[in-house]
């Protein structure tokens, strides 16, 4: 199955000049859905994965998924300000400005093989604030793992700087 066909494109989204890589049609369609999950999690199946860490919003629904397919948990990453208990909290940088994203501080054990995963990776900051927030709880990151990535903006290069492997399983270079 040629996953790009489920990928609807929507030019001048959230402005001009930008291709936006909309993953819901894929999503939509139970056999797309079904086999993007099957080849997220087919290199991690053996890799003692105890929790996927899925970010707000899109990677929720593929990181619940991927958790059940490889028998593990799995920890939302959010917003600030939408989780109940204490939290690590990580600022990261947007086009202007800057956001936050927090995670539970009881999430994961103490070097618990996490795998982070979420739909698209573009330049990377969010990802990168993700890997912080895993690393402060201690866990051992197994991989970062996308449906797309948007090579020209960098983002892939900045999360194997880190020293994290990572995985897209559709690449749309001139984004």
């Amino acid at each position: 199955m040629n996953l790009k066909d489920h990928i609807r494109t929507i030019p001048d989204y959230p402005k001009p000049g930008i291709l936006f890589r909309d993953v819901t049609t894929l999503l939509g369609s139970a056999d797309a859905f079904a086999e993007t999950v099957e080849q997220l999690c087919a290199p991690y199946r053996n890799a003692g994965v105890a929790s996927v860490a899925g970010i707000e919003a899109r990677g929720f629904t593929l990181g619940g998924a991927m958790a059940v397919e490889l028998g593990a948990g799995f920890t939302p990453i959010r917003k600030s300000g939408k989780l109940p208990a204490a939290t690590y909290a990580q600022d990261y940088e947007l086009e202007y400005g800057t956001d936050t994203i927090e995670m539970h501080t009881d999430a994961i054990s103490p070097g618990g093989r996490v795998l982070l995963v979420d739909d698209l990776i573009a330049t990377g900051g969010t990802a990168e604030a993700a890997i912080s927030l895993l690393r402060r709880a201690n866990a051992d990151i197994v991989a970062a793992a996308f449906v797309v990535d948007l090579p020209d903006l960098g983002g892939m290069d900045r999360i194997k700087a880190l020293g994290v492997d990572t995985l897209a399983l559709l690449s749309y270079p001139g984004h």
